[in-house]
């Protein structure tokens, strides 16, 4: 009886580490890529603070 339960437990355990490789990702990762500028470029002559 013990070993058919560590036998169960091995296969569980290997079975389930190969789902998480080899399944689909379950990544929340936001898209990313370029992102369109909205401000106004830097211009030194434009400078309030020289």
């Amino acid at each position: 009886m013990a070993i058919s339960k560590i036998l169960g437990n091995i296969t569980r355990y290997i079975s389930e580490a190969a789902m998480r490789i080899f399944g689909p990702t379950d990544d929340a990762y936001p898209a990313t890529g370029v992102q369109p500028f909205t401000g106004e470029p830097y211009d030194k002559r434009k400078d309030d603070n020289s």
